[in-house]
């Protein structure tokens, strides 16, 4: 049976129907669902050379109702489409056009529907053809009794043109489709909702970052209870240019959207919120007068502003998680890579004030990201130093009331920054104590290796590995470069640390007796000090340790020693800059009248322990004690308010069965270093 559309050929084509086949398909897929399917199958068959000649979308909905036919097809500006579901505001199908979607890429099309004739209440068949050169008539045709078991419609479009294969089978069209339906399938997934491509799935899960279904209830001022399922999704990728709350009803049409309060950020936290609810079943999104309506709420309902306190909420926390675990480890990284954390040094100290600092920035980005956005680096480094400057004085609590200043700060956020910034002070208090109270107890084990078991100690196979795992003892920025190695290889070693060369170069010929020499141990650091002479210079200090046993008294011979090893060095061009400079220590138990004749020599240098000195070079000689009391001379305070008792550890070890010998003692200070 022909039958006439309320509207010319010409209409239909000036009607704004969409000439984008992506559209087109999605336009027939959301009358599959909007028909109460449970899944829409896209069913297309290329040949050896990608051609195909029609496309089919199926479904298992409720088919087409013959007696309202005339509603949906005849009437091209009426639909009863137009109640169905709705996103983005553009109602799928609106006002009947989205049957005529095929004329994108397709001359005809024919729908084959089964639907229950609620009459007879049995399955009837039948047809309807449009074609793309007659768009105002329809016929429907072929009516009989069906054979099937269950409703449906498969919709046919065939003569395509501008298609092939690769035009349904292509990224670009599965992403559109993951784009356009993954929400609503994810909406939908306890239903078993699908779309499938041939017969296999859509997995769309592939663009959702994250998500997660709530539930919230909100009463009115009558203690009525009205119930809301809201679901959350962040997305891999910008979906638009804009982020909404989106509304629906129980027959899931979106009634309305409304912008989140977190758009344009800058800090990729693409996001929707679909919120569902009987409450606006009879909402009126355009009444702005009534607070409750005459048959229904409004924007202005009490209801429905506490819901969007609440959907706020929400979204603020997500968002905050999301730059915790995305952003700002991304803003950490690139201050990084840009060097903006650079004037911290390679040292516990300095690198506990770093983590600080980065906790700090990572709490305040998360409070508000335009911050730190759109900065140069200048601006950025000049903003790091800011916060860490007040980090380290009386002031920290002032970053509070700057930060009050720039931007709007909850009292939750408040609390939550001034908790960090109470925390992270006494944690760096508590590190510094662990790391005093460690130290304290490998210089008692050091004591016990010099003094109580000297006879038993030797300087290869205890001191050395003692102090090469604990050279703080020296200084805290130095680095191991080696322990008992020949001097060769110590030379190279020492090359790639401080120059980074890693390429051997030919030094001058070293004899064998002198290769075979080994310093006990050789530590080097760099700082940025002035040079006291040429204030344009910065100076490197470098340390060489000559560990004695501790029976051996410090005298000229063992001075000589320290001078053979300066010689070495002297006659290496790569050694010899008058920016490094070289202290070298000789360390035992016990000096002679000769070592103490060389301090006084050199008193008037104001620098205890000098025993040699000119140029860049110095050489000191210290016992133990020396050593030990500088530690507790520098610590005394602490020391002092954490009541050490020195026989803790003795007493410890004599509780575990372990004896105190030389071996002992010093795998003991060796394992210490793991504390620190």
């Amino acid at each position: 049976m022909e039958n006439k559309v309320n509207i010319s050929n010409n209409s239909v084509e000036s009607a704004g129907i969409t000439k984008d086949y992506k559209e087109a398909i999605a336009e027939f897929v959301w009358n599959g669902f909007d028909a109460n399917a449970s899944m829409v199958n896209i069913v297309f068959k290329p040949n050896e050379i990608n051609y195909i000649n029609e496309i089919s979308i199926v479904d298992n909905g409720s088919g087409i109702n013959l007696a309202t036919l005339g509603n949906t097809f005849g009437s091209f500006l009426d639909s009863v489409k137009r109640s169905s579901f709705n996103r983005s505001s553009s109602v799928r199908g609106k006002k009947g056009k989205g049957r005529f979607s095929f004329i994108a890429f397709a001359y005809n099309a024919l729908w084959s529907t089964t639907f229950l004739y609620k009459q007879s209440k049995k399955l009837l068949d039948y047809e309807i053809t449009i074609s793309a050169a007659n768009k105002d008539i329809y016929i429907d045709e072929h009516k009989k009794i069906s054979k099937n078991k269950h409703t449906g419609t498969s919709v046919k479009l065939y003569n395509l043109h501008d298609v092939t294969g690769s035009s349904f089978g292509s990224k670009e069209f599965i992403d559109y489709l993951k784009y356009e339906f993954g929400w609503f399938l994810l909406l939908n997934k306890s239903k078993g909702l699908k779309l499938c491509i041939n017969g296999d799935s859509l997995m769309y899960e592939d663009i959702i970052a994250d998500n997660e279904m709530l539930t919230r209830i909100v009463s009115n001022a009558l203690n009525e209870e009205f119930n809301f399922r809201i679901t959350y999704v962040r997305w891999h990728e910008k979906i638009g240019d804009k982020f909404y709350y989106y509304f629906l009803n129980t027959a899931q049409k979106e009634l309305f959207k409304q912008l989140t309060s977190f758009n344009n950020n800058a800090i990729n936290f693409y996001h929707s919120v679909y919120v569902e609810s009987p409450f606006f079943d009879n909402f009126a999104p355009s009444d702005r007068e009534n607070s409750e309506g005459l048959f229904g709420a409004n924007l202005s309902s009490a209801v429905f502003k506490s819901l969007i306190k609440e959907l706020q909420s929400i979204i603020e926390n997500k968002q905050k998680d999301f730059i915790r675990s995305n952003g700002a480890d991304d803003l950490i990284g690139n201050f990084e890579r840009k060097g903006v954390f650079s004037a911290f040094k390679d040292n516990k100290y300095e690198q506990d004030k770093k983590r600080e600092l980065v906790e700090v920035i990572k709490e305040i980005y998360c409070i508000q990201p335009k911050i730190f956005k759109g900065l140069n680096e200048t601006q950025e480094k000049t903003s790091v130093a800011f916060i860490n400057l007040l980090l380290d004085s009386d002031e920290r609590e002032n970053i509070l009331s700057i930060l009050e200043g720039i931007v709007n700060i909850t009292g939750e956020e408040r609390e939550s920054l001034a908790l960090l910034l109470k925390k992270t002070s006494f944690n760096r208090i508590t590190r510094t104590i662990n790391l005093i109270e460690n130290r304290f107890k490998t210089i008692e084990l050091l004591k016990k290796l010099v003094f109580d078991l000297k006879r038993f100690t030797t300087e290869r196979d205890h001191i050395q590995h003692a102090i090469a795992e604990n050279y703080w003892l020296f200084g805290e920025q130095f680095h191991l470069v080696t322990a008992n190695e020949g001097f060769e290889q110590l030379l190279y070693k020492y090359l790639n640390m401080v120059d980074n060369e890693h390429v051997k170069r030919k030094l001058k010929p070293l004899t064998d007796k002198e290769k075979k020499r080994r310093p006990d141990l050789f530590i080097c650091r760099q700082r940025s000090v002035p040079d006291p002479t040429y204030h344009d210079d910065e100076l490197e200090e470098n340390i060489m340790v000559e560990l004695k046993r501790p029976t051996v008294v410090i005298g000229k011979e063992q001075l000589r020693q320290i001078e053979d090893y300066l010689d070495f060095i002297t006659r290496q061009d790569e050694f010899n800059s008058q920016t490094r400079v070289w202290k070298f220590f000789v360390i035992s138990n016990k000096i002679d009248d000769y070592v103490v004749k060389q301090y006084q020599e050199f008193q008037d240098k104001g620098k205890r322990y000098l025993v040699k000195s000119w140029g860049n070079l110095e050489i000191f000689a210290m016992t133990w004690d020396d050593l030990f009391r500088n530690f507790q001379v520098k610590h005394r305070f602490l020391l002092d308010k954490l009541d050490f008792d020195r026989k803790a550890i003795e007493e410890e070890l004599k509780f575990k069965g372990i004896a105190l010998t030389a071996d002992v003692v010093a795998a003991a200070v060796v394992q210490r270093k793991e504390a620190f």
